[in-house]
């Protein structure tokens, strides 16, 4: 998503949603109805588990800068749990040439956490270097997204924006073929 500089969602409302936010450039301010008021930047991970219900709105906290960011949304496995927020700043160096989680299941895991078998990995790697990647449960697929470069992942080549599901598989390979970043959304197959 991109939002111009000064522009934003209004008050609005969610339930039974996992809300993930992954700023990829500029500042998002977020307010909400559980009282939680933060900016997000580059670098961190923002979480909400919508349950029985929230109000929140979001604006590009610069007047001059365009803000991009990646807004992911995962049906929970549990639901009218009690709305919940959580964000995080990661050390963006952790995921040079290397898988850095930043979310899973387990409040006690890498990352944040939510309401699903699912876990979201960043990585950031240079020209021909590759990474295996296993999933961590069965029945589950990913979803890789190139945010920037260029990787292949079987025979296929992706760009930056391009996105490719993986199903009916335990393991992948995924291979730089430039100075790339990608994320890898792994969640349970529902067909």
């Amino acid at each position: 998503d991109s939002l111009d500089g000064g522009k934003g969602f209004g008050d609005h409302p969610h339930d039974n949603m996992e809300i993930i936010s992954i700023p990829l450039s500029g500042d998002l301010k977020h307010q909400d109805s559980m009282d939680n008021i933060a900016v997000i930047s580059d670098g961190d991970i923002q979480v909400m588990s919508a349950g029985t219900g929230i109000f929140h709105q979001e604006h590009n906290d610069d007047e001059d800068e365009v803000a991009k960011f990646l807004q992911i949304w995962v049906y929970p496995n549990k639901r009218n749990v009690e709305p919940r927020y959580d964000q995080l700043t990661l050390n963006k160096s952790a995921r040079h040439n290397k898988l850095q989680q930043i979310l899973s299941p387990n409040a006690d895991d890498e990352g944040v956490w939510i309401y699903q078998n699912a876990w979201f990995n960043l990585g950031n790697y240079d020209k021909g270097l590759s990474v295996n990647y296993r999933l961590k449960a069965k029945g589950n697929g990913a979803y890789i997204f190139v945010i920037s470069g260029a990787v292949k992942v079987d025979r296929q080549v992706l760009h930056t924006r391009d996105g490719f599901g993986i199903w009916g598989t335990d393991e992948f390979t995924i291979e730089a073929l430039t100075n790339t970043e990608f994320l890898i959304v792994e969640v349970p197959m529902i067909f």
